[in-house]
């Protein structure tokens, strides 16, 4: 593993409202390592459910439209930024827009339920506001993102909706939607920067990739999940969700995942993409089977893929927005180790045996706690000062 390089001192004063990634970040992280104890306690009954949600349906919704939201919209602000040359929200209104995402997870435990509703369901509308102002200005080809972001918005008022019984079905089945579509961008963004990062940093990787072979495998990857989502015909599903996953396993393949041994800031997205093909060979097995329940693919997708993909994207453009090293410490590669420990936990052990299932819960949900937890105690500090070299940002 390499060692980091010694940054120089942090320059003083507070930053945290200095640009998009700063804020939401840290509290992503923060409601990652506090929520999931939260809901075991509930689970396990040594706590009751809070708020208007049942405590199932609380951390389906928590995890996806409270911490993978705040990541996207973070990483969005911040990335619009590079891309346009124009502002996004700092200051007060990155300030405002962060408490709305705050009020939101409060009232969601505390109530009442509507005002819970009105400000959970108004931060992302107001994100992706916040996002096309720029994006539309310099005419920028990732106006597309402002797009998934309403769809994401929509699913979590669809979700709530769900809820109070305006809409029928299960409102975890709007949010298993919503994870498909953050399981779809982390698809989109990890072609885009896992190859060059990986490239960029070790010159020897066979580092291969072709433009129509990635359309293809984004396309049969949104094709196997929308037919699932649709409850198509299970051997359709299947056939899908196999082709999707053969697709995908090459396409990380190509990108030479074994050149990063050593190298935990790259690695850490590597490992990350192989639970996209993993969760679709899970997803396309539950199709098929009951002896493979799908909520193992969901986790596959939301603790291996999603959380893994997160943990490395928010240390990474965190250190390269904060003018550092762009590698990672001991602290960083254990969180790395641990959310990974989380998805093999949490997804492995009840397909072999299933009265195992409550002890690997805990250890998985501990691991889980605890590498957030290590982000938010090791980045508090770079998250909330200034660029060591100056900058604004």
């Amino acid at each position: 593993m390499q060692q980091p390089a010694k940054s120089p001192p942090a320059p003083g004063g507070f930053a945290l409202f200095a640009l998009g990634f700063r804020p939401f970040y840290l509290l992503a992280a923060v409601l990652a390592a506090v929520s999931v104890p939260l809901w075991l306690a509930q689970f396990f009954g040594v706590l009751p459910a809070a708020g208007y949600l049942s405590g199932m349906a609380w951390h389906v919704h928590e995890m996806v439209f409270g911490f993978a939201a705040a990541v996207i919209v973070g990483f969005l602000f911040t990335a619009a930024r590079a891309w346009t040359g124009l502002p996004t929200p700092t200051g007060t209104p990155l300030a405002a827009l962060a408490v709305l995402w705050v009020l939101g997870r409060v009232l969601l435990i505390s109530g009442p339920g509507w005002l819970a509703a009105l400000a959970d369901v108004a931060f992302l509308p107001l994100a992706a506001l916040a996002l096309w102002v720029p994006l539309r200005r310099s005419r920028n080809r990732n106006q597309f993102f402002v797009g998934i972001l309403l769809l994401f918005a929509a699913a979590n008022l669809a979700f709530h909706l769900a809820q109070i019984g305006v809409l029928e079905g299960a409102p975890t089945a709007y949010a298993k939607f919503a994870l498909f579509l953050v399981v779809f961008i982390v698809s989109i963004m990890a072609g885009r920067v896992t190859p060059s990062f990986t490239k960029n940093a070790i010159p020897s990787a066979k580092v291969r990739t072709n433009p129509a072979f990635d359309r293809a495998a984004l396309a049969a990857i949104a094709a196997a999940l929308l037919a699932i989502v649709s409850e198509l015909p299970p051997m359709l599903n299947a056939a899908l969700a196999l082709l999707a996953a053969v697709l995908h396993a090459v396409r990380l393949w190509r990108w030479d995942p074994l050149s990063t041994r050593g190298h935990p800031i790259l690695w850490i997205l590597h490992l990350s993409y192989a639970w996209i093909p993993v969760g679709l060979l899970l997803l396309a097995a539950a199709a098929v089977t009951q002896r493979v329940p799908e909520v193992l693919a969901l986790h596959a997708f939301g603790i291996g893929a999603v959380g893994g993909m997160i943990v490395g994207m928010i240390t990474r453009t965190a250190r390269g927005h904060t003018a550092r090293p762009l590698q990672a410490s001991v602290a960083e590669t254990t969180a790395y180790a641990l959310v990974h420990a989380a998805a093999l936990l949490r997804v492995v052990p009840p397909l072999i045996w299933s009265a195992v299932y409550p002890a690997t819960l805990l250890v998985s949900a501990a691991a889980w706690s605890l590498a957030f937890l290590i982000y938010a105690v090791q980045y508090w500090p770079i998250l909330s000062r200034p660029r060591l070299d100056g900058k604004p940002g």
